[in-house]
């Protein structure tokens, strides 16, 4: 069995195929291949497997270029760099690596929201340009948490998690909106003393009511722009918004908007709309946080995804279910 790897990955998961008896081809450029320089590497050899990176765009033209794969692996939690209908045309496997690394993109969101409510950011920007004269009570206010509503979009395993920390960690109040209905988190968190985690049914009721938003989910064709200028005007002046989803589950241009005109308190994003590059105005706003897609970059979370990618592919080239089958 020959396997191609587009990028190096942590070693764990190289061991596991080659234990196996697979012969592994890696990238050797440290960088993403362009969709030619993939089509190219994958035209060398009849790989019988690829373990691919959420950077390359897998599609009918990729997959022709080598028929003899049975699947394409994703090194990542998401899968949107896939073109599924294509896949199943050709009868091929795609597989990501849902659940590694999940609790670390939770510890990130969770980050991110006391980066923004805390200020630290502005904080650490003030000590560091030397303008801290001395405690002053009127410096950098921020706002409370506990008693505060926090809104989610989404609530797979990340969502969840990132709900039971609110209310568990900072006594905060939880409503979200779903595709369906939560049940398992409503019972795990029931609302009680008014703290708990309530259902809504569309997106728009969580975001009048909410004071942090954080968005937890999949790109797809009905979440692209899920947040637009008219979902902004629809938010607390006060509130904050948090991604670690996708970048273009927000439309960033719309986002620059809200922040400059005060529609919106503040915004940490970890995620962007057009990779590496960010909207126009974003990087210089005081009321953001920016970290360079990094939500799941732990050392246990990577090697959880090298181990999951790893056996999506040989679970399937042995004839056994995928760990994580998207389609």
């Amino acid at each position: 069995m020959k396997i191609y790897i587009t990028r190096q990955i942590p070693d764990v998961g190289i061991k596991m195929l080659t234990d196996k008896g697979f012969e592994v081809d890696i990238n050797s450029e440290d960088r993403p291949l362009t969709k030619e320089e993939l089509i190219e590497a994958l035209r060398k050899k009849p790989y019988d497997g690829v373990l691919t990176l959420l950077t390359d765009q897998i599609d009918g033209e990729v997959m022709d270029a080598c028929p003899t794969a049975k699947i394409f692996a994703n090194y990542a939690i998401g899968f949107n760099n896939f073109n599924t209908e294509d896949a199943k045309k050709r009868n091929v496997m795609l597989t990501n690596t849902h659940g590694g690394g999940a609790d670390r993109v939770a510890e990130h969101t969770w980050g991110l929201i006391l980066a923004l409510t805390c200020r630290i950011v502005e904080g650490d920007k003030y000590m560091r340009n030397g303008e801290y004269q001395g405690w002053d009570p009127m410096l950098l206010h921020g706002t409370k948490l506990a008693g505060k509503t926090l809104g989610i979009i989404g609530t797979g395993r990340i969502g969840a998690d990132v709900a039971h920390r609110a209310k568990n960690g900072f006594m905060m109040n939880v409503i979200y909106y779903d595709i369906v209905r939560n049940e398992k988190i409503e019972k795990d968190l029931p609302a009680q003393a008014g703290f708990g985690a309530t259902f809504y049914s569309t997106v728009e009721e969580v975001l009048k009511i909410a004071d942090v938003v954080s968005i937890h989910v999949p790109l797809t064709e009905d979440t692209h722009h899920l947040m637009n200028e008219t979902r902004f005007n629809l938010m607390k002046k006060t509130a904050y918004l948090v991604n670690t989803s996708r970048g273009p589950v927000l439309d960033e241009n719309a986002l620059v908007s809200a922040l400059q005109n005060k529609i919106i308190a503040g915004a940490g994003l970890d995620v962007y709309e057009f990779e590496p590059t960010l909207a126009k105005g974003l990087a210089e706003l005081p009321n953001v946080v920016l970290t360079p897609h990094i939500a799941s970059a732990t050392d246990e979370a990577r090697l959880d995804m090298a181990r999951l990618s790893a056996q999506n592919i040989i679970d399937v080239l042995e004839g056994k279910p995928a760990v994580n089958s998207v389609i």
